[in-house]
């Protein structure tokens, strides 16, 4: 009897990304796609900011690739329904294309953004800020699989990272996924949002260059967060806490390779009305910067801890 190979999550994330076959009316395309599992109920933001970028990518002349994309979080998804994207043509011009995405449940819209795409090569100013020095080797550090197995048992959020998600994610400072940053400054004038992580898939894909930066959009956003809870002084387990992205942004600016590792360096400059923002520049282990980008989002909770 034959035996039914087992799909595994990244593999899953590149079919649901893939999305189904585009239809066309006027100046609008739509396109179906499917929703990813995700602890919250909630359809994962970084799942439906990548598929946006797979929808427009549908609709552009051939050569162009995504360079930006911002979205804007109009409400909660269902993960038990899969999402329509209406993709918008804006404007084709001799370098760039526009294109407005509105997805949307049964409930209404869940997103609406705006995406742009450059053909690729052209040629003008060029920099880049450097890579920080002395970052540990991502192999030296441990696996947020290998942090969340002794819970996978006991939470969702826990089981999910540790046998379900694509990922594979490794903290150079503490991570505030289990517990409060100690190391951070008990002033909180003084204490510290700043952090780096290494990420790469848990596994290897051969996906052209436009799935890949969607694939690194959708990854981002499981960590985007995280500078604004860390030098908030809590957690992912502080009891009561609540959060959600607001918006997101993003801007890829070099080719990249998910398969490969990349270091997020992260920072949160300001907070106010339960509204944080949240910054990171993405380096290729070889020092180059590929792709950077900001996040707004929601985090509350009842009753704050005391200083």
């Amino acid at each position: 009897m034959a035996q039914t190979k087992t799909i595994t999550p990244l593999e899953h994330l590149v079919s649901v990304l893939e999305l189904g076959e585009p239809s066309q009316y006027r100046n609008h395309t739509y396109i179906n796609g499917e929703s990813l599992y995700f602890p919250t109920g909630r359809v994962y933001g970084g799942q439906v900011i990548a598929q946006s970028v797979i929808a427009a990518a549908k609709t552009v002349p051939s050569g162009r690739l995504p360079h930006s994309i911002h979205g804007y979080f109009i409400s909660a998804g269902d993960i038990h329904q899969d999402v329509l994207f209406d993709v918008e043509t804006l404007r084709d011009g001799r370098s760039f294309s526009a294109r407005r995405v509105n997805a949307t449940q049964a409930e209404g819209a869940i997103l609406t953004a705006i995406a742009s795409f450059q053909t690729k090569g052209q040629q003008g100013v060029e920099f880049a800020d450097p890579m920080p020095e002395d970052v540990p080797d991502p192999e030296s550090l441990t696996s947020a699989k290998e942090l969340m197995t002794p819970f996978a048992d006991k939470s969702p959020f826990a089981n999910y990272y540790a046998k379900q998600s694509p990922f594979d994610i490794r903290h150079v400072t503490s991570t505030v996924m289990l517990g409060s940053d100690k190391t951070s400054s008990a002033d909180p004038q003084h204490r510290s949002g700043k952090q780096m992580v290494w990420m790469r898939t848990d596994g290897t894909v051969d996906v052209s260059q436009t799935m890949n930066r969607a694939i690194l959009a959708l990854g981002c956003d499981q960590i985007m967060m995280e500078p604004i809870v860390r030098r908030s002084g809590l957690s992912f387990m502080t009891p009561g806490i609540s959060y959600a992205t607001i918006d997101h942004s993003m801007w890829w600016y070099r080719d990249i390779d998910v398969s490969e590792w990349h270091l997020y360096v992260q920072d949160t400059p300001t907070a106010a009305h339960g509204r944080g923002l949240a910054t990171a520049k993405v380096y290729s282990q070889n020092g180059e910067l590929v792709a950077a980008m900001a996040q707004e989002a929601m985090i509350r909770v009842p009753n704050p801890p005391k200083e």
